[in-house]
Order: structure tokens, then sequence, then C-alpha cells
């Protein structure tokens, strides 16, 4: 894994920041951008987001994606290189939208998100509806960076942030679960910060 930017200190934090932070974890203002390799070059023009799997296939351009309904939300994020970070703000569509548009069938148990670099992650349907889920396109209130996944990707907070896949230009909905790219490498199937599922030992 590439870390392209630094890491600035950690601010203090009140009693109240403290019950926010998951064991094992330190408070960063910078915002790391982490990858596998070089940074895929995906234009808003040329960007399509593939829905296939237990569903009716389809396809949606950029120009689709600004036609519907727009959520802002704020929240903390958490890495599994144990970093953490508050009240990130990002603007996208509910996943949940693409679930009924795509008319997803109740059988799909699972979802497998797909990056332009190739990379995948799993993640339980329970985890990406009822607003548990962004697919989001703006950052703090800008494009989001190339960097950091841009112009879409997936934003899953309650879940270590590999699960937020970047670059995102394909959901896979299928009935049994299929670990992704870190999943096979030695990362926990489903990662949660709370209980410091960093990797398939926890």
């Amino acid at each position: 894994m590439l870390i392209n930017k630094g890491f600035k200190p950690k601010r203090r934090q009140s009693d109240t920041d403290r019950d926010r932070l998951p064991p094992g974890q330190y408070l960063t203002d910078d915002f790391p951008v982490l990858s596998l390799g070089p940074t895929p070059e995906v234009s808003k023009d040329k960007w399509k987001l593939r829905v296939w799997g237990l569903c009716e296939e389809t396809s949606l351009s950029w120009e689709n994606l600004m036609k519907l309904p727009a959520s802002n939300i704020t929240k903390d994020i958490h890495c599994v290189t144990k970093w953490s970070k508050y009240d990130t703000n990002w603007k996208g569509v509910w996943l949940d939208e693409i679930i009924r548009l795509a008319n997803v069938d109740d059988t799909a148990s699972f979802l497998i998100a797909h990056s332009a670099d190739g990379y995948t992650t799993n993640i339980p349907i329970d985890d990406v509806t009822d607003k548990k889920a962004l697919i989001a396109y703006e950052y703090d209130g800008e494009d989001i960076e190339a960097g950091h996944g841009g112009p879409v990707r997936l934003v899953v907070p309650h879940l270590y942030f590999w699960k937020s896949a970047k670059w995102l230009d394909g959901l896979e909905f299928v009935a049994e679960d299929q670990p992704g790219f870190w999943e096979e490498r030695g990362y926990h199937n489903y990662g949660d910060p709370w209980l410091e599922q960093r990797y398939d030992t926890d």
C-alpha cells in the first residue's frame, strides 16, 4: 500500500471526543491518501457505474447520477492503519436509491463494490441499506480529489475505510459472500472499528 501524504500531529481531544474514537485508533486532522498503486485517471464524462447481479442490470452516467436526490452526511471515518478523522462531510446519493432503481432482488445478501483500478471489497447488504452507505461525489463542498477516490467513491463510515471503495465503477449484488482484495489478503471480512476487526485473526 502506498501512503502519498504524511500524518499531522493529532489534535488534543476532549472527553467527549474520546468517546468517538474506537480502540487502537489515533486522531488526525490530516486526510492521508493510501492506495495500492498509481491513481487511476477517471473523468466525469467517461465515468460509468455498472450495476449488475441479482437485479435489473443498469448503467449510470455522471449526468444520470446528478439527477438523483442528493444528501449530505457528516461522519467520523476510521482507517485500518489506525488513524481516525472526525466530522468528514460528504455529498452524494444514498445507495438505497441505486438499489431501488435497479430493483435489487431480495435474495441479494452481499454487495461487491468494484473500482476502476480492479479493487473489490465485500459488504453485507444490511450494512449499505437504510442510509448507511453513500455514493459520494463531493467532499467538504468540493469535488472529491482523485487521490481520495474521485470522481465517485463509496462511503460506509461505520466500517473501516477500506470498505469505502475509491474510484467506484461497479456494484455487484450477490447471494453468497465473495471476499474482496484485502479480505483475500488477511484483512477481516467485516471490519468493525469498535471491535478492532483489522485482520482475519481478530
